[in-house]
Parts: C-alpha cells; sequence; structure tokens
C-alpha cells in the first residue's frame, strides 16, 4: 500500500475531518473542552495537594495526546505528518540536530525573556511567574527526580505536540495551508499556549505566550522536525525545575 492510500479518511468523520472547516475547528474547540472540564473535574478532588494538582496536569496532557491520536488515525495519517519520526541519526546527523536544538532552545529563552521584558514596561510589575505549586519539592529529591521525568512526557513531548504540531497543523488546514494561515496558527496556538498557563499568574502568561511564539515560528521554518523543538524545550523544563529545586532547598 503507497503513502496516498494510507492517508485515505479511515471513515465518515475522518473525511468531515479532512474536509469540512465546521468539524475541524470543532475538534479544536473539543481538546481544549476535554482537557478543561478533566482538569475542573478532578483537581477539587484532590484538595490543595500539590504533588497530585501535578499529577491531573499530566495526565489531562496524557489525555489530549491520546485525541491527538485519534484525530491522525480517523484521517489515515501517522505521527509523521506531524514531523515526529523515529529513525536512526548518522553521527553527522545527530550533531546537526544537537546544534539545532540549542538554537531553539536558546531563541525560546529569548521569547520568555522578552515576555518578561514586556510585562515589566506594560504593568511596571517586574515580578516572575508563581511558581509556588512546586514547594513539595523541598527536601525531597526522589519526588524532584520523578517530576522531571514526568515534565519530560507530559510537556516537554506533549505541550510540543499539541500546541505546535496540532494547532499549527490543524489550525492551517481551515486556512487551506495558505502562507496567511500558517502566520495566524502560529500566533494563536503562541496565544493559546499562554492561556493555557494561567496558573503562573499574567506574567508567565505573557513568557510562555512569547516562548510559545518562537517555538511555533521554529516549527515551520524547521519544517516540522519536531523532535528539535521537543528537545529543545526538556533543556527549558529541566533548567526551570532545577531552578525551582534548587530555590525551595
Amino acid at each position: 500500500m503507497d503513502e496516498q492510500a494510507q492517508k485515505i479518511p479511515r471513515s465518515w468523520l475522518g473525511n468531515h475531518l479532512k474536509s469540512n472547516k465546521y468539524y475541524q475547528i470543532g475538534e479544536i474547540l473539543l481538546l481544549f473542552v476535554l482537557g478543561l472540564v478533566f482538569i475542573q473535574l478532578i483537581v477539587p478532588l484532590v484538595g490543595e495537594n500539590q504533588v497530585y494538582k501535578q499529577l491531573i496536569v499530566w495526565f489531562a496532557n496524557i489525555i489530549l495526546l491520546c485525541y491527538v491520536w485519534l484525530g491522525l488515525k480517523l484521517r489515515g495519517q501517522k505521527w509523521k505528518d506531524f514531523g515526529l519520526t523515529f529513525k536512526f541519526l548518522s553521527g553527522k546527523e545527530a550533531i546537526k540536530m544537537f546544534l539545532l536544538t540549542l538554537l531553539v532552545f536558546a531563541l525560546g529563552i529569548a521569547g520568555f525573556l522578552f515576555g518578561s521584558v514586556v510585562m515589566a514596561n506594560i504593568t511596571g510589575i517586574p515580578e516572575g511567574a508563581d511558581m509556588s505549586g512546586y514547594d513539595y519539592f523541598k527536601d525531597n529529591f526522589w519526588i524532584f527526580a520523578v517530576s522531571l521525568g514526568g515534565v519530560y512526557i507530559a510537556s516537554s513531548f506533549g505541550e510540543e505536540v499539541i500546541y505546535r504540531a496540532f494547532l499549527i497543523n490543524r489550525i492551517s488546514e481551515i486556512g487551506n495551508n495558505t502562507q496567511n494561515a500558517t502566520i495566524m496558527a502560529v500566533v494563536l496556538s503562541s496565544i493559546l499556549f499562554g492561556l493555557v498557563h494561567y496558573a503562573w499568574g499574567p506574567m508567565g502568561m505573557v513568557q510562555t505566550g512569547f516562548m510559545g511564539l518562537m517555538m511555533g515560528i521554529c516549527y515551520v521554518k524547521l519544517k516540522k522536525r519536531l523532535w528539535i523543538l521537543v528537545l529543545a524545550h526538556a533543556y527549558m523544563d529541566t533548567i526551570l525545575l532545577v531552578q525551582v529545586y534548587m530555590a525551595s532547598n
């Protein structure tokens, strides 16, 4: 079976998702409804336990990853349509990829810092994002180590798949994949990425929004080589959690 045949929608729903803009918009909206409803229903059950709250957020991202996979499956597509390929790299290719991850990492940090400057000039409040939700790191290295692993899966990987690959591709698809549609997709995905970090406060939302903008531009410019963004995101998450862990101790 050739590649074109593999992309034939597997059902009437898959066919509508590929051709009907209302279904495409509904697919995007339902993603956020699922995530928000799950978090709003489950979080009150764990009270003020920060560890459980973090686990719920991670589990919500896993559910959304499954939702994204289902959308691909219904369309007859695969992860590689989002730029997520699995192949052996030669030494030269690995070095090139590593250097690109450093470049994307630097651009992502630049976007994050630019967001800090923007908020400081607009509000005059230079405080950083609220990291009190990570207080459970205090005097507990193993919780920190497990959290780091969870962040790599749910945030570094999960957020890049959801907020870069899924949103940019699906919003572009609604606009018939034109250049203007792609630009709009990158901008909207970065805004949504900032908004879902509402727990970090206004500063955190703006910081992550600009970071998401830089990551989205990199996703498009690097021709959807998603692993590069995942690794760059992992570098940022590592630095963030190490800083929080050290500060809490």
